[in-house]
């Protein structure tokens, strides 16, 4: 009897190192890459630990239908697992089964757990299904359990963000920045709240921090170089834009927004050169252009120049009034009869009227003003 136990114990201890062995060599299969020799290796055992690792094995070589379909016959046969419904939940939202994920995840979070992740996944999947007020309960169930929770406090702040609600945007940015002060995200988020909000000066040192953080993205340069252009730093506007159009010198954007920098700073033959760049660019589309040289030749005082760029940007876009307003007004200043004037505003009235009342009533004025001219004159 005694020869017989001990023959049964060495039987378990042969058999237990025989099952490591295999599950060693599965690891090493799965840890390597070498995925489909692992599944057949974990099918052997079929135990819970292998059957997850069978549905993980499936998910990194991209069969993820049958991943699915391993990790929902495991949470069947243990709901109490719940790695193996988190890493579904999961799939799910990956695979664009939205509902399918809010229903697991629901059930996660409601089911006494304490841990953050599964409301901050219940968020995701509200907030892909388009119910943003649900998310944001699940976000903030979220740092409720862990305050620090970095992508529930981020999903919170984009979400003010978006809606230019500054304060509460900025309640969730630096409740984050506490603890994280290098975070990227909630870094550029705090840039983009005081820009939207009109507040240039204080934007510019966090659009500096999100480059110097490495964030070297166009829209980064192009809201700081405007910050310093409004903020009347023209130097730093210039040299912003310039490193923008190592990025990308195919903008015409760019170039106008340069251009503009120079005009404000009196640098007018420097504007006029990046406007025609600019103009260079956006071919065949120039009444952009032209109204930006119009409007240099005015501030030289040189009115002829001045409308013949507007009425070349009328000739591009002759739906657009305010370029015919312009030639009414120089033609107002550069005609000496006031009976072509009057032909001119009265042209306007029959093009646009309609369309901008306020111009209109401003034109009507200068028409009876002219008729009243005339009238006197021919006296």
């Amino acid at each position: 009897m005694k020869h017989q136990l001990i023959l049964i114990v060495l039987m378990i201890i042969f058999k237990a190192e025989a099952q490591s062995s295999a599950s060693s060599m599965a690891d090493s299969l799965y840890l390597t890459g070498n995925y489909t020799l692992a599944i057949n290796a974990y099918a052997k055992m079929g135990n819970d630990r292998t059957n997850l690792q069978i549905a993980r094995a499936y998910q990194a070589i991209g069969n993820l239908d049958k991943a699915i379909s391993q990790y929902e016959s495991i949470v069947a046969e243990n709901p109490a697992l719940q790695i193996a419904a988190f890493e579904l939940g999961k799939l799910y939202l990956r695979t664009n089964a939205y509902d399918e994920a809010r229903k697991l995840f629901s059930k996660l979070a409601t089911g006494g757990s304490e841990n953050p992740e599964y409301q901050y996944y219940l968020g995701e999947a509200y907030r892909e299904l388009g119910q943003p007020a649900s998310s944001l309960v699940s976000y903030k169930n979220a740092i409720q359990l862990d305050s620090t929770h970095l992508r529930s406090l981020f999903q919170l702040a984009k979400f003010f963000t978006v809606k230019q609600q500054r304060d509460q945007a900025l309640e969730y940015i630096n409740q984050g920045l506490e603890f994280y002060s290098n975070d990227v995200a909630l870094v550029n988020l705090k840039a983009l709240v005081y820009f939207n909000d009109d507040q240039y000066p204080k934007a510019i040192p966090w659009f500096e921090k999100v480059l110097a953080l490495g964030e070297r993205k166009e829209y980064v340069y192009e809201k700081l170089a405007y910050c310093y252009y409004k903020n009347w730093e023209f130097d730093k506007a210039k040299e912003t834009y310039n490193e923008l159009l190592k990025l990308n010198d195919d903008n015409s954007d760019t170039y106008f927004s340069l251009a503009e920098v120079y005009r404000k700073n009196k640098e007018l033959d420097s504007a006029e050169v990046f406007i025609k760049k600019a103009m260079e660019i956006k071919k065949p589309i120039f009444a952009t252009g032209y109204n930006a040289l119009a409007g240099l030749a005015r501030e030289r005082n040189d009115l002829t120049t001045a409308l013949s760029y507007y009425e070349k940007a009328h000739a591009q876009e002759p739906m657009e009034p305010r370029y015919y307003y312009q030639i009414c007004t120089l033609n107002d200043q550069l005609a000496e009869e006031p009976g072509r004037k009057l032909e001119y505003y009265e042209n306007f009235i029959k093009l646009y009227g309609s369309k901008q009342p306020y111009v209109s009533q401003m034109v009507a004025r200068r028409i009876s003003e002219l008729k009243e001219e005339i009238h006197f004159s021919q006296e």
